[in-house]
């Protein structure tokens, strides 16, 4: 990568993010490339609102699109059909149970795209964070066989969603759902989209300036959430 406004990352971990506003236009929301994954980097590239997205084989490439999207978790969309799925008791849900395995489950391909931007450095990374209790997952269970998911890094009051997956039908709506209900009960204020997509416009997402979402992010990052793994104080009610 090259070009006049794309500053290339050093190679230390705690080499400086360049300014947001920075970020190009086109590519929206293109900041910077190079640098690593490692752990402490990633914590403060999303304490900036700033998320790494790239193929395998590319450099890293570092974003902060404009507008972001977001769902605020009291206000994401229950579809009648999904609620009846979730409530026939054909699914379970869970937390942090599976992480990796989510991660393995959002790398797969889809619609017949090749490749992963889930490459195994940044699923290290990420475990590593999760094994810190920084990064969750939300896990949909049939019977025994994990068949949707969602996994992202709770900062303070701030979930950043990753990627979700789904093997049956409605299980990554019902992981996300779970996961706004759970994040409401907390009083996390907003769940971080990234990107706007319309299955996510579907479900309540919405899209808000950078500005905004970046003030927003600051005041909520700092706030005080006790140290836990969710596993085991993840609540779902038996019927939605």
């Amino acid at each position: 990568m090259s070009g006049p406004q794309l500053d290339m990352l050093g190679p230390k971990a705690d080499a400086p993010f360049p300014p947001t506003d920075h970020a190009l236009r086109r590519p929206n929301g293109l900041l910077a490339w190079g640098g690593g994954l490692e752990p402490e980097r990633l914590l403060r590239a999303y304490r900036r609102g700033i998320f790494p997205w790239y193929s395998e084989g590319e450099p890293i490439l570092w974003w902060t699109p404009d507008p972001r999207c977001v769902l605020v978790p009291d206000q994401v969309y229950l579809s009648s059909r999904t609620r009846r799925r979730f409530n026939s008791g054909c699914y379970r849900v869970t937390a942090d149970t599976a992480f990796a395995e989510v991660m393995g489950g959002c790398a797969e391909p889809r619609d017949g795209v090749a490749g992963t931007w889930i490459t195994a450095e940044l699923k290290a990374s990420f475990v590593h964070l999760h094994e810190r209790g920084i990064c969750h997952s939300v896990e949909v269970w049939q019977e025994q066989r994990l068949v949707g998911g969602i996994y992202g890094m709770a900062l303070g009051k701030v979930f950043f969603g990753e990627s979700m997956f789904s093997r049956a039908v409605d299980a990554s709506k019902i992981a996300l759902i779970a996961l706004c209900r759970q994040l409401q009960q907390w009083g996390f204020g907003m769940l971080d989209c990234q990107v706007t997509n319309p299955h996510l416009l579907s479900m309540g997402a919405v899209e808000i300036p950078r500005n905004d979402f970046l003030a927003r992010i600051e005041q909520r990052v700092q706030l005080p959430v006790q140290p836990t793994l969710w596993k085991g104080r993840f609540s779902v009610a038996d019927q939605w």
